[in-house]
């Protein structure tokens, strides 16, 4: 982190509150703008915003902890899974179904992390896209509770506190996902900057010095992995109620990619560069995919490697980097 980077955060804590509102501000002015230039489709700024979601939970075990896994669309699209069932059996408040995304991602985030972190390195890494694979298998033949192929359909919540329906513009989904990715967000934020977020970053630089100290590693890594699971949690359920329809694709390999690059474009290791990068790789593939549906792939391709190369610590850094520099011209001058 650079000079400045370092003074402006340790003057923003200074002030009590000040990320949290801050990060509730943000959230609000980010959406009025996406409702703005996006009235028409608001689908798929809800949907973006579940995703966002599922990179802000990836960020907790690959950016904080060092976590090396391929397989993080498992948490959220198992907790789609049980929120379309649930919502099929005849549970429709949209708060306790999110609640339950909320636990299946737990228990399915605490299930991988026992798995996952036993390993470091190339093994860890293998292990999860094994793990995601054979998720996704076991709901391509479970077809009685997953729809296999054809994925699960007929979920219909029941309005937001029973005032609010959820309509065709998707208008209710958007404000109702919007709150709940603000009150996840202040949340992280308040929680990472904790003595556990803070060890968990000691375990991602030398988790040898930390067991120097005295401090396991291991159920830490699984806790992490178990908060990290409410958060993806939270995010696929807001899916299965907003889209009213789960699919395989919301628990394959191409999911927990598609989120490793969005978390590397915006920086790893900081929530902010995970919000900002999944906003703009989503608004940059609508755009580019719409204006050239067959090689839009390309550009994206083209648009990481320019920012794997120049901003290797991802735009969130680098943006960082060049406000510093800024400063410091302005004051020499």
């Amino acid at each position: 982190m650079s000079t400045f980077s370092r003074s402006a955060v340790m003057r923003l804590e200074s002030f009590p509150l000040a990320q949290e509102t801050l990060g509730i501000l943000s959230i609000g002015f980010l959406g009025l703008v996406g409702y703005l230039i996006f009235p028409e489709d608001l689908a798929f700024l809800t949907r973006l915003i579940s995703i966002t979601l599922l990179v802000l939970s990836l960020d907790l075990v690959t950016g904080y902890c060092g976590v090396a896994t391929l397989g993080q669309a498992v948490l959220y699209g198992v907790s789609a899974y049980a929120v379309g069932n649930a919502a099929i059996a005849g549970i429709g408040d949209p708060i306790l179904l999110l609640l339950i995304g909320l636990g299946a991602g737990i228990l399915m985030g605490l299930v991988s992390g026992v798995l996952i972190t036993r390993f470091r390195g190339l093994p860890q890494l293998v292990l999860s896209i094994a793990f995601g694979q054979l998720v996704t298998a076991l709901c391509n033949k479970l077809s009685t509770l997953t729809g296999g192929s054809d994925g699960l359909a007929g979920i219909t919540p029941a309005p937001v506190f029973g005032i609010f329906h959820f309509d065709m513009y998707s208008r209710t989904a958007f404000v109702f996902s919007l709150i709940i990715l603000a009150i996840v967000f202040v949340s992280l934020l308040r929680f990472v900057r904790s003595p556990f977020g803070l060890l968990c970053r000691g375990i991602r630089d030398d988790d040898l010095r930390v067991q120097m100290i005295g401090a396991t590693v291991y159920p830490r890594l699984i806790i992490m992995y178990g908060v990290s699971g409410a958060v993806a949690g939270v995010g696929g359920a807001l899916n299965a109620i907003t889209a009213g329809v789960v699919g395989l694709d919301s628990v394959g390999f191409e999911r927990s990619a598609e989120v490793l690059v969005m978390l590397v474009l915006g920086g790893a290791g900081n929530l902010w560069g995970a919000l900002f990068g999944s906003i703009i790789f989503q608004i940059f593939g609508h755009y580019v995919s719409s204006t050239n549906p067959f090689h839009w792939m390309t550009l994206v391709g083209l648009l990481l490697i320019l920012v794997v190369v120049f901003v290797p610590r991802g735009l969130s850094h680098g943006v960082a980097v060049l406000w510093s520099r800024l400063i410091k011209r302005e004051a020499r001058q």
